[in-house]
């Protein structure tokens, strides 16, 4: 294999791994800010909101104790294919020098138009897209996501140090 390329394997180690990560990261997020300082919802609500927002409060409802198990299958299973599809355009972007945090801004931008527009396809159970403070949020939302998943496939996917380099500590270099 040529230096600076990763097998299937590897790739897709690191997309489930950083997604799934950015998946926890961004419920840390929802539950502190959607939660404790806007009071949107309980935090027993995060779970069971993708269920809400893909099938429609009814079926939530309906679902009973089921909506947030099948609410957090659809959340990680949804952050795992987006991880996996940045851990595949990320070596595009090493090659040329950008930051991970960098490209991660503009993939959560990405991420939450995607997401958005399916679930505004698929359901009209949806909040206000058009409302800022709606914006904002997701776009905040959907930043806590993919900066954590971006640093952990920056990292699982970096080349190991040539046996003659010394490796950079605690981000100083000698």
């Amino acid at each position: 294999m040529d230096p600076g390329q990763t097998d299937t394997a590897q790739t897709l180690r690191a997309g489930v791994v950083g997604g799934l990560t950015g998946g926890v990261f961004i419920w840390i997020y929802e539950a502190a800010v959607w939660v404790e300082v806007q009071h949107l919802m309980p935090l027993a609500g995060i779970p069971r909101n993708a269920t809400g927002l893909v099938f429609g409060q009814a079926v939530q409802e309906a679902l009973g104790g089921f909506a947030y198990v099948l609410g957090a299958g659809i959340h990680f299973f949804f952050c795992v294919v987006w991880g996996v599809v940045f851990a595949y355009a990320w070596p595009f972007f090493a090659r040329r020098g950008f930051e991970a945090t960098l490209v991660a801004l503009f993939f959560a931008v990405i991420v939450w138009v995607v997401m958005h527009a399916a679930i505004a396809l698929v359901s009209t159970n949806h909040p206000n897209y058009l409302d800022p403070n709606v914006v904002i949020g997701g776009l905040l939302s959907h930043i806590f996501f993919a900066v954590p998943l971006a640093l952990v496939v920056k990292q699982m996917l970096a080349d190991p140090p040539r046996p003659n380099e010394r490796p950079v500590r605690l981000g100083v270099i000698r």
